[in-house]
Order: structure tokens, then C-alpha cells, then sequence
């Protein structure tokens, strides 16, 4: 670790503001494709775990036959505590220290929660009266509300966990994923410290 990283982690420390719980970053399929891509995922995995105890990260997809591919690449990485990777027809919520969503967008995994909490209404088990936040939560792939959002080469974020990244800090950096260092990383936590939360209010 260099000597600016030092300085970073020492900031943090010193910080008022308390660290990030749950980390999330958005990616793309295109920045898996550059060289050492998942050299930087793992890297990424164990500098945001010094910090905090869950990590998502979404792999944005525009081809969806690229699905496949990414998801193999994903489940054979290293990474330092279990990881539940999870695509566009899983159903299962993501229940691991780190999730990873392929191609899964906020709205698809909204509508399904919504889809199968009216199965239930129309099957007798549930009032649509006695529908609440929980009950939508319960049935989305990604349960877990980010503390922040990190989204890397300055680009639009996805829609990607709308429901839950509502009172998330979200931070954009320009810094392209191939680039993405500790420091960038860091930078992020440090701004998360330094910001004082609202959570809507």
C-alpha cells in the first residue's frame, strides 16, 4: 500500500462519519472484457471487506448471450467470504456476503416481487390490504439496502436495485473500471464519511 492509501485510510479513521455496511458497485459486461478485470473484482472484494460486511456488485449486460459466460467467470472467482451470483431468470434472493447480479435490472426483480405477491392475493394466502414494504422486500433477488453505491466510468447508473438503493449515498467517479485502484476505492469511503445521510428527509 502506498503512501497516498495510507493517508486516505487514515482520513477514514479519523472521520466522524461512521464507514459503509454494505457496499454496492455497478459495472458492465465491457468492463469484464478488459485485461485483469477480475484481478481488480477480487482486489475490489478485499479492500471494500475492510470496511464493510456485505458487498453487492452488478454487472450491467447489454447481450444477453453474454449471460452464460459471465456468470461461469463469476462463480469461479476467488473472493473472501461466499458469494451468490445470480442472472436474469434466477428467483432465489441472493442470501451471502457478497451478491452478484448479472443483467438483472431493478425493474425486472421489482415486477417479479409484485408478480408473485399477487399470485399470493389471488391464491387466498394474502390480503392486498395487508401488503406492506416487507412483504416487497421479502421477494426481491437483492433484500439488502446499500449504505453506497460506487459507479465507475462516470456513465448513467442502471436501474439496478431501485427499491433498495433509495437512501443510498451514490458516487460516480471517472475513473474507468480498468483503472479503478485502492485509492479510488478509498476516495469513495472517505467521501461516504464525510457526507451527513438524510435517508429521505
Amino acid at each position: 500500500m502506498g503512501l497516498y492509501e495510507r493517508y486516505l485510510r487514515s482520513r477514514i479513521s479519523r472521520s466522524d462519519g461512521e464507514p459503509p455496511a454494505h457496499i454496492a458497485l455497478v459495472i458492465t459486461e465491457r468492463d469484464l472484457l478488459e485485461r485483469g478485470a477480475y484481478d481488480t473484482l477480487a482486489a475490489f472484494f478485499e479492500w471494500a471487506f475492510e470496511y464493510a460486511s456485505r458487498v453487492t456488485v452488478y454487472v450491467s449486460v447489454l447481450d444477453s448471450a453474454a449471460v452464460p459466460t459471465l456468470r461461469r467467470e463469476l462463480e469461479d472467482l476467488e473472493t473472501p467470504r461466499p458469494a451468490a451470483v445470480r442472472g436474469p431468470d434466477d428467483t432465489d434472493a441472493a442470501d451471502a456476503p457478497i451478491q452478484i447480479g448479472i443483467g438483472l435490472g431493478g425493474k425486472h426483480e421489482f415486477t417479479r416481487a409484485v408478480r408473485t405477491l399477487a399470485e399470493r392475493v389471488e391464491d387466498g394466502e394474502l390480503s392486498a390490504d395487508e401488503i406492506e414494504d416487507g412483504d416487497v422486500e421479502t421477494n426481491l433477488i437483492f433484500p439488502d439496502e446499500p449504505d453506497l453505491v460506487i459507479k465507475t466510468g462516470a456513465e448513467r447508473l442502471s436501474d439496478f436495485m431501485i427499491w433498495q438503493s433509495v437512501y443510498s449515498e451514490l458516487y460516480f467517479t471517472d475513473v474507468n473500471w480498468r483503472d479503478f485502484r485502492r485509492r479510488d476505492f478509498l476516495r469513495a469511503v472517505r467521501e461516504f464519511c464525510n457526507r451527513s445521510r438524510r435517508f429521505g428527509t
